[in-house]
């Protein structure tokens, strides 16, 4: 895929999950104050971008619906970017999506961050990942545990991150055919907004910290309610963030899979809500995007040698 003399460059943009989701106050802003483990996936969306010289930002490719190109937000990450460092340079960007949307994998926020880093180094901008990471948190709380790639405990609005080691996992996840309005799950009178403040201690000796809108969800979603039936029967299931996406966690990708090829027979077997979709991903030690990121410096390097 190639125009105009230019190559297009591929780039990751990993899915995350929630491996918890507490709210332990609110600021005197109205922001709900969160606590938070993220695992980077290593699985995701994949971003194709080039370097254009007449300064335009085109998306190229079908737009999640209801989306215009002027508010997706890898076009937004890409016209931030250029504005915060007078560029002359455009982009065309193309976004294979696989994450769905609404289902509290991160896809949007993913994209946005690819963009940052991976212009970043196109356009020879040379921010560094503190800077766009400060950049990205105007474009959501979670651009920027996607900037800085790594598996992370997170405070605050999700900005304050403190990076974690995590074990091997693999995960089956699950994404009914709903997309879930994460401003109304944020507004909804039932969610605690009260919950005794967590510790990272806490989470590495395994106390269950749950996710604060999964009983929410559970109540208000009759699909999410029947995805948590199903994988209840392969294991424990939890939900990831704010949307209708769930996950299962296993030590090894043998089980998973065969926890997967359980549901798909659920599924044919009309055991599961229609249009599920359900696929098991790797949770990654160090972020695709940050391992692309050393290959193209090391490329960069060897061509001026």
């Amino acid at each position: 895929m190639s125009a105009g003399g230019e190559a297009w460059s591929h780039w990751p943009a990993p899915a995350k999950l929630n491996l918890f989701l507490r709210i332990p106050g609110r600021r005197e802003d109205g922001y709900h104050l969160l606590q938070t483990v993220f695992r980077i996936l290593d699985w995701g969306d994949e971003l194709r971008l080039r370097v254009r010289g007449d300064g335009r930002i085109v998306r190229h490719g079908d737009l999640p619906a209801g989306i215009d190109a002027t508010a997706d937000l890898a076009v937004r990450a890409a016209d931030l970017l250029r504005k915060e460092t007078n560029l002359r340079l455009g982009a065309d960007i193309f976004v294979e999506k696989r994450i769905p949307a609404g289902g509290g994998f991160g896809g949007g926020s993913s994209d946005a961050a690819t963009t940052l880093v991976a212009l970043d180094a196109l356009w020879g901008t040379g921010l560094g990942i503190e800077r766009l990471a400060a950049l990205g948190l105007g474009l959501g709380a979670d651009v920027p545990v996607f900037v800085r790639g790594d598996n992370a405990w997170a405070e605050g609005v999700g900005e304050r991150l403190t990076p974690v080691t995590l074990p091997p996992a693999w995960y089956l996840l699950a994404a009914p055919a709903i997309h879930v309005s994460t401003a109304e799950l944020f507004q909804a009178p039932e969610l605690t907004r009260d919950a005794a403040p967590a510790t990272i201690a806490d989470f590495a000796s395994g106390a269950p910290l749950g996710n604060a809108f999964e009983p929410v969800l559970r109540r208000r979603e009759p699909a999410v309610e029947a995805v948590f039936e199903v994988l209840a029967r392969v294991g424990t299931p939890r939900l990831t963030g704010t949307g209708s996406g769930c996950f299962v966690e296993f030590g090894d990708r043998a089980s998973a899979q065969a926890a997967l090829s359980q549901v798909q027979r659920e599924s044919l077997q009309g055991r599961a809500p229609a249009g599920l979709q359900a696929w098991i991903a790797e949770g990654a030690t160090r972020s695709p995007l940050h391992v692309a990121l050393d290959a193209y410096r090391l490329q960069g390097r060897r061509q001026e040698a």
